[in-house]
């Protein structure tokens, strides 16, 4: 039962039988009542008052006292200038709280086997480079929104697509034949997207010196600053044999090709565990090393009808100046792909494999002129959600001293963040006594999940667009807006359910209209049943941070409630027992509401 809509629908009922008219529904504004005021909901009359012809008050005196006796849900009301605040009945409420104890998943929609079909690409790794805090950030979001989708009635299908191709792949692969020695993760000890970033970053080092090198020899021959770096990023040795490898790669080279499976396959070890320590992952994984001639095939048969144009050096050009953009290069002269080549022979792909209704790419705001590009391109290819294509945009992950590099080897890795979060999540509950009675093996659980659900949460507590400062420290912490807090009033929850149990208490499957309930139960009940509302608003908005917001929010509305009144010391059977089923569903909520985040929830703490 949805008390509001009830409502709602009985005083459109009352303005008809009152004033004789009918009015839509728009017209009649329910909201929360706020606190200073008596109540649960108000109806603001301001828009009815063309109907009753009749000042504010006399109006909400007329809804009200209509109310109270034809709705049984409404118990009294107030009225404040043009504001009818209505208190809901106890059997309403308790009415309420039943059926959000019979639903496992009160507030969320299952997907019918018709349902649209919502692909979510995130993660989008290179394999020149292990997982970082940026990766971090996007995966987290990939998968929650994922599970926010799903929450809405979609049948959601998570796909990753692997940069395994390209100038960056061959700079790593390069670096590795002239420096590695044949060095391997297995003689290394190190993981393989590790060993293979290690080259990245070598080779980055050596580049440099060869480019400082020859602008001091070009700038000798007299050329400006400017003109000698240009020149000697352009023709360094180690630019030009990565070059050289690229092109080999695209002709099939059987060395250049086994030595590239060779080096990805250590990568894609590297990232399984990565992913598998995070929580996440994926119902398909495609790569671009086979989009990319799909897109190839896409950009020339749209050559031939016309869509796009070739300029004299062979390159292949989209022109959108009629979309008040530029015109884009899908490719180069000498026949290589770039990246919107990439994304069309992706597209093309998804496409034929699955029947995608949406299709949301969770890409960093850096991208966005990207992915406008992209969805006039697909539209003009035929792709039927080309123009609806949803770019995720999110800001950037900045720590507390200033942005990540990664060419230089300072980014925050992934796997040692996850490490370092685990440990602080240890050693915090250890500080506090929490792990007293625990075996080693329940502690290590405990801090894995405490220290993920830490790191998870502060990050998708904040709007997504907006960028953001990463502080570890702030984020392992049992009181405030934490992820913590809300497991540890989770666990506190779920002692009392055990303690009940061993006092041979035994919760109702119904409940009848005769339990006592005071206000700030029904607070509860009414904060509960907003659940529903915050996942829908989350699908609308694409917003995790929507459901860690209503997390906290109800973890702090139970803590106040938990403070004020004892549950297992209740004064009789009957309050005993609804606070019992009223602290089960807050951590059902919880539970549900954390798992659309990704975060586990710890039966201890």
């Amino acid at each position: 039962m949805d008390i509001a809509n009830q409502i709602s629908r009985s005083a459109q009922a009352a303005v008809k039988a009152l004033y004789g008219q009918d009015v839509p529904e728009k017209m009649i504004q329910l909201q929360k009542t706020k606190r200073e005021f008596e109540g649960h909901l108000t109806l603001v009359v301001f828009p009815l008052l063309k109907t009753s012809r009749k000042k504010p008050e006399d109006t909400a005196e007329d809804i009200g006292r209509w109310l109270v006796d034809n709705e049984p849900a409404v118990a009294s009301y107030n009225v404040v200038k043009g504001f009818l605040n209505i208190v809901v009945s106890p059997q309403a409420w308790l009415s309420l709280l039943a059926d959000i104890n019979a639903d496992e998943h009160y507030g969320e929609v299952k997907a019918a086997d018709d349902a649209p079909l919502v692909m979510i690409e995130y993660s989008s790794p290179n394999t020149n480079k292990p997982l970082h805090l940026g990766h971090v950030r996007n995966n987290l979001l990939g998968w929650s929104l994922a599970q926010i989708m799903q929450a809405n009635g979609n049948r959601v299908v998570k796909t990753n697509i692997v940069n395994d191709r390209g100038i960056h792949i061959c700079k790593s692969m390069l670096a590795w034949l002239k420096y590695g020695n044949g060095e391997t993760p297995e003689t290394s000890g190190k993981k393989g997207d590790h060993l293979i970033g290690d080259y990245y970053v070598a080779f980055d080092k050596h580049y440099r010196e060869e480019v400082k090198e020859l602008t001091a020899k070009f700038t000798a021959e007299g050329m400006t600053g400017e003109e000698a770096e240009k020149r000697a990023k352009e023709e360094a040795p180690l630019i030009k044999e990565a070059h050289e490898m690229l092109v080999k790669w695209e002709q099939g080279d059987p060395e250049v090709r086994a030595l590239w499976e060779k080096m990805n396959s250590w990568v894609y070890a590297g990232f399984d565990e990565t992913y598998k320590a995070l929580g996440v992952g994926f119902d398909k994984i495609y790569y671009e090393s086979q989009t990319y001639l799909k897109g190839k095939a896409k950009v020339e048969e749209g050559l031939e009808k016309g869509l796009f144009f070739r300029k004299d050096d062979g390159s292949v050009w989209a022109d959108l100046t009629d979309e008040g953009l530029d015109q884009k290069l899908l490719l180069r002269s000498d026949g290589t792909s770039v990246y919107m080549t990439q994304d069309i022979g992706t597209a093309e792909m998804r496409f034929n494999d699955y029947p995608i209704d949406k299709m949301i790419y969770v890409v960093g705001n850096e991208q966005n002129y990207h992915f406008q590009v992209l969805s006039i391109l697909l539209d003009r290819l035929g792709f039927k959600w080309g123009k609806e294509l949803v770019h995720f945009s999110y800001g950037m992950v900045e720590l507390p001293n200033g942005k990540m590099k990664s060419r230089e080897g300072t980014v925050v890795d992934a796997d040692d963040l996850i490490a370092e979060m685990i440990k602080d999540a240890r050693q915090t509950s250890e500080e506090l006594g929490k792990f007293s009675d625990m075996t080693e093996e329940e502690r290590s659980n405990v801090a894995r999940i405490v220290g993920m659900g830490a790191l998870k949460y502060f990050i998708l507590k904040v709007d997504a667009r907006k960028n953001m400062l990463f502080n570890p420290e702030e984020s392992i912490d049992f009181n405030g807006n934490t992820g913590p807090f809300i497991q540890y009033t989770y666990a506190r929850i779920r002692s009392i359910m055990r303690k009940a149990a061993e006092q041979g208490i035994s919760l109702p499957s119904t409940l009848d209209g005769t339990y006592p309930v005071n206000q700030k139960e029904t607070e509860l009940i009414q904060k509960m049943a907003e659940y529903g509302a915050a996942v829908r608003q989350a699908g609308t908005d694409y917003s995790p941070s929507g459901i860690a917001n209503y997390c906290y929010e109800l973890t702090k509305e139970f803590n106040q409630f938990y403070h004020d009144y004892s549950i297992l010391g209740a004064d009789s059977n009957e309050e005993k027992v609804l606070r019992l089923v009223l602290a089960a569903n807050v951590a059902k909520t919880l539970r549900n509401g954390m798992s659309l985040l990704g975060i586990e929830m710890p039966e201890r703490m």
